[in-house]
């Protein structure tokens, strides 16, 4: 499948309706942002709809790869006591857009 990305400030309930999830699939990375099917008419009009922008792929994956980034530091500054009380977290990985 292709896919398209926005950046849009989720902002609750009523983001992503039960409508919305039964007419194609959203999915969502850090950075706000999301990804859509590339060939769905009711997905594009959605990103109208939370007042998204469009992104390329590379715009997509350089939010999400600084978001990554962020996040590893955040732990990595954690002392190791705090790592290990922090019980089924772990050092966020990379993530790879489809």
């Amino acid at each position: 499948m292709t896919y398209k990305y926005c950046v849009a400030e989720c902002w609750g309930k009523g983001f992503i309706t039960h409508s919305d999830s039964s007419k194609y699939q959203v999915s969502g990375f850090p950075g706000n942002v999301w990804q859509i099917p590339a060939d769905n008419q009711d997905a594009n009009l959605w990103v109208n709809k939370v007042a998204g922008t469009f992104k390329t792929k590379a715009e997509a994956q350089a939010i999400v790869d600084a978001e990554v980034a962020k996040a590893q530091a955040a732990w990595d500054a954690l002392p190791d006591e705090q790592k290990q009380q922090t019980f089924n977290r772990q050092r966020p990985t990379a993530i790879v857009l489809e």
